[in-house]
């Protein structure tokens, strides 16, 4: 049999030496951030960075504060409805929720310096915002062909001859083989009467001895494997029939904090310092059917949280005193996160013997009976595990231009580079495994376009429209590639397509009182899969997924935006 190697298998040959809690997509998830904000900010597509005069500017550019001329005071509410459909080989699954939401909430306290002095206004501000919103449930299942999540613990678990009693809680063991194993998916070591029987049934396979390396492996004396698991035992002659749900809930919270200077009327300067606090839980549940009441499931119930800050520098410029172009640009820092990654698994088997004898079907006939391995129980709580993330630098450009007293347009590029993000851990050195992970051909430089327009039907009335659309940060390659020793046991993911964000928009406002509505459709594709791993296809060992879920999100929002102006 050939040696089995391939993608997957790259980073689990990698050698670490701290145990790995997060892998690239969970820092996307992290590092990307929903459109939101005051419903006339979200009803122009989040085009205002240039036009400011908007409490939502104080975390695109800084400076739009600086438009202000008077005190400002707002909250937001929102109602969201999220969808998700899901297509593996024809079978459709389809999940849709509503939730509300309290979204935004800020104000502005302009102060007049004078009109002898180039500084007209110094002003100050505060803004609430949810950033993410982590809400969606997705599912999928059907025939696997030959593929099985049991090779990719399999091929986690090289080095089992050296486990000691307890691998949940040592460094150089991946909890997923750990669980396959205890719960007989990767069989036992292959004894003699097991190495017979394979002699004997297969006279070609001479010159086999038994090998310690995870589940019921021999091999040759030119040192090839051949890897045993339930999976491959049952799995690669009719396909296992695979099944996965998923539930993330949570989201990010977002506080900023601006000073910001007119001069002139002319030139606009801003300072935002913003901080993160983040929650965010997911459950999984995998499970494998090969019939015969032969099957198993995986739960995994994960946790992230902790807070993170990071600077934002602004300026909008009127180039020509006699036009009202304007001219606006900004450069955000890294946010620099400190986080904590809680999980347990649970996990429940009920195999066959692959060495009893067989009946009259060729069903072995020897039933070992049920496993459930609860790292929980074993651990007495969740394990858990620091770590920092370093997203990337956000770089903004934007133009607002407004025509009489009816109308403002608003355009804006935005870029960030996410191969730059950098994993540490709780002393600040570098997690070489992830950090490079994003430093290659995985993930990609992301620009988003955002236009908006608003027009005054009169002076009290406004309609608005926006739109803006997001690059795909993944490449079309990329996958979630675990390290040997990772206690993560969530194997899915999905690659994420671009992003298309639509607005529409109405606005009041009084002497004092105004009142904003604004509807956000928001609409992405990804291809998902269950996991990463390596298929078998009779002689040949391959790293592959099996095939793709194609899967749509959508979710509509409506935003009401309520504040005075005083």
């Amino acid at each position: 049999m050939k040696k089995i190697i391939g993608l997957a298998t790259l980073g689990l040959l990698t050698a670490v030496a701290s145990v790995n809690a997060q892998t690239i997509y969970d820092a996307a998830k992290i590092a990307n951030t929903d459109l939101n904000g005051t419903a006339r900010f979200v009803g122009m597509g989040g085009a205002m960075g240039a036009l400011g005069g908007d409490i939502s500017t104080i975390g695109t550019n800084p400076a739009g504060i600086g438009i202000y001329r008077s005190n400002d005071a707002m909250v937001s509410f929102g109602l969201s409805s999220y969808g998700t459909e899901s297509n593996y080989q024809g079978n459709k699954w389809n999940s849709d929720k509503f939730r509300g939401a309290f979204d935004n909430a800020g104000f502005v306290f302009s102060t007049k310096i004078g009109n002898e002095t180039s500084l007209r206004y110094v002003n100050f501000g505060f803004n609430y915002k949810k950033a993410k919103s982590f809400y969606k449930n997705m599912a999928m299942g059907g025939n696997l062909g030959n593929y099985s999540q049991t090779f990719y613990m399999a091929d986690q678990a090289m080095g089992i001859e050296k486990w000691g009693d307890n691998p949940y809680n040592d460094n150089n063991v991946g909890w997923l083989s750990a669980l396959g194993y205890d719960s007989h998916l990767l069989t036992d070591l292959i004894t003699q009467k097991g190495l017979d029987e394979i002699l004997k049934n297969n006279p070609d396979y001479k010159n086999y001895e038994p090998y310690a390396v995870g589940g019921e492996h021999v091999k040759n004396l030119d040192g090839e494997l051949m890897y045993r698991t339930i999976g491959e035992y049952r799995g690669m002659y009719d396909g296992a029939n695979g099944s996965f749900r998923s539930e993330e809930r949570g989201g990010i919270d977002q506080y900023d904090f601006n000073v910001s200077f007119n001069f002139n009327d002319r030139v606009y300067l801003g300072f935002t310092v913003g901080a993160y606090v983040i929650d965010y839980n997911k459950y999984t549940y995998y499970s494998e059917d090969y019939g015969h009441d032969e099957k198993y499931n995986l739960q995994s119930w994960n946790k992230v949280s902790g807070s993170g800050f990071d600077m934002k520098f602004g300026a909008i410029i009127r180039p020509f005193e006699s036009s009202p172009l304007r001219i606006g640009l900004a450069i955000h820092t890294p946010t620099f996160y400190k986080l904590d990654y809680k999980t347990n698994a649970r996990l429940e088997s009920d195999i066959f013997n692959d060495l009893a004898i067989e009946n009259k079907d060729g069903i072995p006939s020897g039933h070992i009976g049920l496993y459930d391995v609860d790292t929980y129980n074993i651990l007495d709580g969740d394990m858990v595990r620091e770590f920092r993330l370093q997203t990337p630098w956000k770089y903004n450009a934007s133009l607002g231009y407004t025509i009489g007293k009816s109308w403002a347009l608003g355009a804006e590029y935005e870029y960030q580079d996410y191969s730059t993000m950098k994993f540490k851990d709780p002393g600040g050195y570098s997690d070489d495994f992830e950090t490079e992970n994003t430093s290659t051909s995985l993930m990609k430089g992301v620009s988003t376009i955002r236009l908006g327009a608003e027009y005054k039907i009169i002076p009290q009335f406004a309609l608005r429209a926006g739109y803006n659309y997001t690059t795909t940060i993944f490449d079309n390659n990329a996958c979630k590639d675990l390290a040997l020793n990772s206690i993560q046991t969530d194997t899915d993911f999905a690659n994420t397509k671009s992003l298309s964000n639509y607005t529409l928009g109405i606005g009041y406002r009084g002497s004092m009182f105004y009142a904003d509505l604004a509807y956000k459709y928001s609409t992405y594709k990804e291809d998902f899969y269950p996991f990463i791993n390596i298929g078998y296809d009779g002689d040949m060992g391959f790293a592959e997924p099996p095939a793709v879920t194609k899967v749509t999100n959508n979710r509509s929002q409506v935003l009401l935006t309520l504040g005075i102006r005083f």
